[in-house]
């Protein structure tokens, strides 16, 4: 709990740094969850120079037709539960959790051979 307080005074006192941070931080995390987990390279074969591609330009947009069919299935739903049901100081970090899922998923769809 003391890392969550620490990180609510963080995003209180430099909102955008924080955000930026966290988001970079998240794609990261995401493409890490992907190499390790879904295509189970090991430390060995993971590709570092992916993450930090992932983590500092992002990760564009998959051509893949169900990417996009898949982004127009959770998104929305995402933010249609955010909305109504998260108080507005929580939102943002549960956007950035559903992330975390969402970059995995297009860091494995973009790099799968």
């Amino acid at each position: 709990m003391a890392l969550w307080r620490a990180y609510q005074r963080a995003l209180a006192a430099h909102p955008w740094k924080v955000q930026v941070l966290t988001a970079g931080s998240l794609m990261g995390l995401g493409d890490i969850i992907s190499q390790q987990l879904v295509e189970r390279r090991g430390l060995q074969e993971h590709q570092r120079g992916r993450t930090l591609t992932m983590m500092f330009l992002g990760c564009g947009f998959v051509d893949y037709p169900d990417a996009l069919i898949t982004n127009y299935y959770l998104w929305p739903a995402v933010q249609l539960a955010n909305f109504y049901l998260v108080p507005l100081h929580y939102r943002l970090a549960v956007v950035q959790c559903v992330a975390v899922i969402w970059n995995s998923y297009l860091s494995w769809k973009a790099h799968r051979l």
